[in-house]
């Protein structure tokens, strides 16, 4: 498959357009795109550029809101709850980041809830400004149903993602993040695409059994990751998105691939702790830096978050796009094919 590579401010603009011209206002298709890009940069395609046709679809055919802007509109001092109003998640999920670190700087500990929302890409995305403020980050959502409670076997839970951030001393703060199903559900979707299969183990078809296509697993079910306990703390994920910030539960939501459906409804949360005001700071990072000494003594240890912020510095001269995907994203933006 051929490749197109982009400056990375050039492919953020075409973005920008194709939202734009889908529906949504400047400030989502600007947040939209800023995070597509940053995906593609960690070497995440699966989370980039390749959402574009899905959020535009979303957005023009009122799956998603473009005219929304997000606001906080209920409060109680370490706590808040932002409405995306509908929309697409990232503006909403940027003001709930700047609650929660401004709250945690002030009580210590910052929980922001985000209800009425979409799908919100990396995880781990939404929290480096929580490492960058000095504070300790979690973050969660959950995501239209795609996997069955333990023993079940209908789609009930989302993969539902969950990520955390510790900031170091001096260096790349840790950066983890995984969805709870076996692997990450736009991973399946880029195989779908380009027609690849995928390892067995990763989902199952319509009828319950084990896969290695990619569009039937698509209509099937993903498999949780460690079996029973990813499936219960996918359960754990579920309620603390939606329970505490009244957003809608994975099996009440269609999917995230159709164009057409329910508004996603969806919901995240935002965890920021202040280091101070627990062992203190010092300790923190000593304590940080203590077992990241011990884990790198064994030769082959690759720090969580390590290979993205060296994929991101390495491309930032350019970012390689299937060209068949570029050309989808000129055509959302209203260019003209290219010859």
């Amino acid at each position: 498959m051929t490749a197109e590579r982009v400056a990375p401010p050039d492919l953020q603009r075409l973005m920008e357009r194709a939202l734009r011209a889908a529906g949504a206002n400047e400030a989502m298709a600007t947040a939209t795109a800023r995070a597509l890009v940053s995906a593609e940069l960690e070497g995440l395609p699966s989370h980039g550029a390749s959402r574009i046709p899905q959020y535009c679809g979303h957005v023009r055919n009122g799956r998603a809101n473009g005219k929304a802007v997000a606001r906080v509109v209920r409060e109680r001092g370490g706590a808040c709850l932002v409405d995306a109003g509908g929309g697409l998640a990232f503006a909403a999920c940027e003001l709930a980041v700047h609650e929660a670190i401004a709250r945690a700087r002030k009580n210590g500990v910052a929980f922001a809830s985000v209800t009425n929302s979409n799908h919100f890409g990396v995880a781990a995305w939404h929290l480096a400004p929580v490492a960058a403020a000095g504070l300790v980050g979690i973050g969660f959502g959950n995501s239209p149903a795609a996997m069955p409670a333990w023993g079940g076997k209908r789609p009930l839970f989302g993969t539902n993602p969950v990520a955390a951030v510790f900031p170091r001393r001096d260096g790349d703060a840790l950066s983890i993040d995984l969805s709870l199903s076996a692997v990450a559900r736009g991973k399946i979707m880029v195989a779908a695409r380009e027609g690849k299969p995928i390892p067995e183990g990763w989902a199952v078809d319509a009828e319950g059994r084990s896969t290695t296509d990619a569009k039937a697993a698509l209509a099937g079910s993903m498999l949780p990751a460690g079996g029973v306990k990813g499936a219960m703390l996918a359960l754990v994920i579920e309620l603390l998105a939606c329970a505490l910030s009244g957003a809608a539960y994975g099996f009440e939501s269609d999917s995230f691939f159709a164009m057409e459906g329910k508004p996603t409804r969806i919901g995240q949360g935002f965890l920021a702790i202040d280091p101070d005001a627990l062992a203190g700071r010092d300790a923190y990072l000593e304590r940080v830096e203590t077992l990241i000494a011990a884990m790198l003594e064994d030769e082959g240890v690759r720090l969580p978050g390590a290979r993205r912020a060296e994929l991101a510095r390495r491309n930032a001269a350019g970012i390689d796009v299937p060209a068949d995907l570029l050309e989808q994203v000129r055509a959302l933006a209203g260019e003209p094919a290219r010859a």
